[in-house]
């Protein structure tokens, strides 16, 4: 297998079988301090990471983190300077990339451009010297789970984007790999096609209980498609969680804000009592934070609020005289609305000058609970509303 085309092989070596003193818990892969420098320019910086078999892994992260290497480093078209990368507890680094019963679907999908797509599927099967009638089988297996029939003979050309993603899709799932890489797949496909297939990737994924790892900027993507992500910057992962952990529980400052919106209020702890922090912001006063579950070690902190969290009204909530201590009150007045269908978002400009957003779900079809520009509101939260973050 080699680049230009991703489906050249010879016969699998068995790199599958894990040693017999491997404990049964062994996760697929397992990448330990793996490093990769380009001269004096360090792509990958020591990463270690564990991904389990039959597990739909994003690597989700700015251009230039290093995602697209690590993943090449795992097709073996890059070595690795440092570390080592364990399939099903074997060192793979030695392993020739057609040797390795792992498979890449490219960006660009590489197809042969004079080449059926029935040819195009077959391609790495024939190289591998797989027998004939055994090919044909395989090609109507792969056909029939894209969902090409009838296309076989069609040429890349006349085919859609979506249409040549998944002839892409089917080459790299002709031979069975037991991991399958994806570099940005959908990147070239329009909104309401990404949309479905990732939906149609998943439910594959899904029926043929492969490892998949998909390499993507796209943030919502990952968070769709995932079972785990990985967030990575500078060649390091930041953050390795699920999409509801990623999002709600970020570990930095810095995967608040890469992942989804966020407002944010730098401050300082001023008391802790009653599982209550007490955080002394410059923008938005004292805001009452729920203690986190790990011991906040530094006084300088970040306040994190998610936009959906924060809620508008035009006196305060209800509940505001009763319980006043564990309600966050900001004053400002709506600067920007912005309709999307099944939201609106509200930009408020505080008192203090800074600017907080909200998103109020669209949950009648009247208009009877929007705010206009210049109309003066309170955006409140609770406490339970915030995640604090160490500076």
């Amino acid at each position: 297998m080699t680049e230009e085309s991703p489906d050249i092989g010879r016969p699998n070596i068995d790199v599958s079988a894990a040693p017999a003193e491997a404990a049964a818990d062994m996760p697929l892969l397992r990448i330990e301090g793996v490093s990769k420098n380009f001269g004096a320019f360090r792509a990958v910086d020591r990463l270690s990471l564990d991904i389990r078999a039959g597990e739909f892994f994003a690597l989700l992260g700015p251009s230039g983190c290093g995602k697209t290497t690590l993943l090449r480093m795992l097709a073996g078209f890059e070595t690795p300077d440092e570390g080592r990368i364990l399939l099903s507890g074997r060192d793979i680094a030695p392993v020739l990339p057609y040797e390795r019963p792992v498979n890449m679907m490219f960006q660009n999908y590489a197809l042969f451009p004079h080449l059926s797509v029935r040819d195009n599927i077959a391609f790495g099967l024939k190289r591998a010297g797989m027998a004939r009638a055994a090919i044909d089988t395989r090609v109507a297996e792969m056909v029939a789970l894209v969902r090409l029939d009838g296309m076989e003979k069609r040429k890349p050309d006349q085919l859609s984007g979506g249409q040549r993603q998944r002839v892409a899709l089917a080459r790299s799932l002709a031979r069975r790999p037991k991991v399958l890489l994806l570099d940005e797949p959908l990147a070239a496909l329009d909104k309401k096609l990404r949309e479905s297939t990732q939906l149609e990737l998943m439910e594959l994924q899904g029926r043929l209980g492969m490892t998949f790892i998909i390499v993507t900027h796209d943030q919502e993507e990952a968070m769709t498609m995932a079972n785990r992500i990985g967030v990575m910057d500078a060649g390091r992962l930041e953050q390795v969680a699920t999409p509801r952990d990623l999002y709600e529980a970020p570990a930095s400052r810095w995967v608040a804000e890469f992942v989804g919106d966020v407002n944010l209020f730098d401050g300082e702890v001023t008391s802790h009592e009653h599982q209550r922090l007490t955080v002394a912001t410059r923008d938005g006063g004292a805001i009452v934070v729920a203690a986190p579950r790990q011991p906040v070690t530094k006084s300088l902190v970040t306040v994190a609020i998610r936009p959906e969290k924060v809620k508008l009204s035009r006196r305060g909530p209800a509940s505001d005289a009763d319980n006043s201590q564990a309600i966050n009150r900001l004053e400002g007045v709506v600067t920007d609305v912005g309709y999307l269908g099944g939201s609106t978002v509200y930009k408020v400009k505080l008192d203090s000058g800074a600017m907080v957003r909200s998103s109020v779900a669209n949950t009648a079809r009247l208009d009877r609970d929007t705010y206009s520009v210049g109309q003066r509101v309170v955006a409140w939260f609770t406490p339970d509303d915030c995640v604090v973050l160490e500076q």
